[in-house]
Order: C-alpha cells, then structure tokens, then sequence
C-alpha cells in the first residue's frame, strides 16, 4: 500500500471514529419503497446495514424520510467508504447532492472535518494513482459539488508533478473532451455546479504543457477560452 494510499485508510478509520457518537435510532420512512424489516435495520447497528439496502437508502430522495439529515449523517461512514473503494453501486453525483441536501458542512465540527479529511486524502491519493475504480472524474465531480469549490482541488493536481498524476490527466481530458463536453460540463447529479470555465480556463492554461493531447488546440476550444472567475479560497488541510 504507498504512503497515500495508507493516509486515505488512516482518514477512513477516523471518520469511523468521529461518526461513532450517532447513535442508532428509530427510522420512519417511505413504506411503499421500504419494508417493516428494512426500517427496522436501519434503526439498528451500522454494521447489521446490508449493501443492498444501504445503496438504496444512499440513492433515494430526501422525502423518503421523516429525518433525512439524521438518517443521511448516521450512513456517512458506511456510504463514503463502499463509494471510495467502488463497492457503492451509486452514481458518485448523486453521493454528492445527497450530502449537500443532508448539510454536511453544518455538522458538528468533528463530524466535517473527518469528513473533509476523507476528501483530501482521496484526492490526493487518486492523483498519485493509475485508475482505480472510481475515475479521477468522478471523484473530482463529487468532491467538487460536495465542497462547491473546484478551484482548490485543481490546484492540489497542478502541484502534483508525477506521472501518475500525468496519466490521470490525459484520461480525464480524454473523457470530457468527448464531443467537446468541455464546453458545457456541470457537475453533480443535478448540475448544480458549472465546471467549464473554471477547467478549460486551468488545462488551456497551467496544464498545457503537461497535456500530450493536440485537441486542445483546437480552435473551437480555444474560442471558448474566456477569463477566469474570481479566487475561491483555498481548502484547508481539515
């Protein structure tokens, strides 16, 4: 396991930890989609949860439940890790929009700052990986709209000189420059965040040289090129 690999495990442990204060409690929901037996699991012990019932829990719409954000916060552990790992049959955007919905940045501090850990140590362990079984799009897609901020996570990759971080490149762009999606790329499971400025602006730009790819030459791209937004500020290490 390399050292970024085993950091992205040691926050993973630790948001085990700080989750393990929410304690079990008792589930009412959508009694058409969910049984007595389901409820019933979801208001016992975490680990008792089957794969099965936590993806469709992670995947439903807040209205299915009389307490969403209690509900959605109590899984955090459980959902975060099978997603990471690529064992959480659901699409990572709407991992995203779900936590947005569950007002993640509002729990209590420990609670978002493990959380936050997690992202940082995913991140930078993807960039210092071949793919694995969440693309790097994916995983930039869900931490961006997770956080609503692209910027910093861009900057993390520029100064991650290495080739894996190289080869992760040349497969993103290969994937969003597929019809010039580029041009038009929202992430999050409801387009909730416009990506495109903020990413033609940084490969145009800063990873240029770094992008053996000659469609981002094309004069179709570059008229797309405009000035960049504002500063967002820098994500902090949590």
């Amino acid at each position: 396991m390399s050292r970024h690999q085993q950091q992205l495990a040691t926050a993973l442990d630790a948001l085990d930890r700080a989750f393990a204060s929410e304690k079990p409690f008792p589930v009412i929901g959508c009694t058409y989609c969910y049984g007595d037996e389901d409820l019933a699991a979801l208001s016992g012990p975490l680990d008792l949860i089957s794969d099965d019932l936590l993806c469709a829990v992670a995947a439903k719409v807040p209205s299915h439940w009389d307490d969403f954000p209690r509900l959605y916060r109590r899984l955090t552990p459980r959902i975060i890790r099978s997603a990471v790992t690529g064992r959480l049959h659901v699409d990572e955007n709407l991992i995203a929009s779900r936590l947005v919905a569950a007002e993640w940045t509002t729990w209590d501090a420990p609670l978002a700052g493990a959380l936050h850990d997690v992202w940082a140590a995913w991140w930078r362990a993807t960039l210092h990986s071949r793919p694995g079984p969440v693309s790097v799009r994916q995983t930039l897609s869900l931490i961006t709209v997770a956080t609503g901020a692209l910027r910093p996570w861009l900057d993390i990759w520029t100064a991650t000189r290495t080739h894996a971080a190289d080869a992760q490149l040349a497969h993103f762009i290969d994937d969003v420059l597929v019809e010039y999606e580029i041009t038009e790329l929202h992430m999050g499971f409801y387009d909730e965040y416009d990506a495109s400025a903020e990413l033609l602006s940084w490969l145009l730009t800063e990873m240029r040289t770094r992008a053996d790819d000659p469609r981002l030459d094309e004069p179709y791209l570059l008229s797309h090129l405009r000035p960049g937004t504002d500063a967002i500020p820098e994500i902090g290490e949590g």
